[in-house]
């Protein structure tokens, strides 16, 4: 599983399944945030099973669906909660990383 760091504290990646969890925990990460909505594409693993796997990891679990090429007020503020809640350092995915990485600069500048 290949992820890029954007800041000390926070990562992304492209789609994940639950059998990464245990290489993202073992990574040091202590929450994990999925920004991809469920059923975007054909074969796609449910945010739920990842969830399930995280959590009996011990991690903390987010889930922030934003349709891709469409982030609104509501998931920027959702994303900037969730980063203010949530252990670090935080591993999130979408279907590229992209967007996780949009929504986290776009949280970020929204709280200064």
């Amino acid at each position: 599983m290949d992820y890029r760091q954007v800041s000390d504290d926070f990562a992304v990646a492209g789609q994940i399944t639950a059998e990464d969890i245990q290489a993202i925990k073992a990574a040091g990460f202590k929450s994990v945030i999925c920004n991809r909505p469920d059923e975007e594409q054909p074969g796609q693993p449910p945010h739920g099973g990842i969830q399930a796997a995280a959590e009996a990891a011990g991690l903390a679990f987010a889930y922030i669906p934003v349709v891709s090429g469409q982030i609104t007020q509501r998931n920027v503020v959702d994303m900037a909660d969730a980063l203010d809640e949530l252990d670090g350092p935080v591993f999130a995915y979408c279907r590229s990383g992209a967007r996780s990485t949009n929504l986290y600069m776009m949280a970020k500048q929204s709280r200064g």
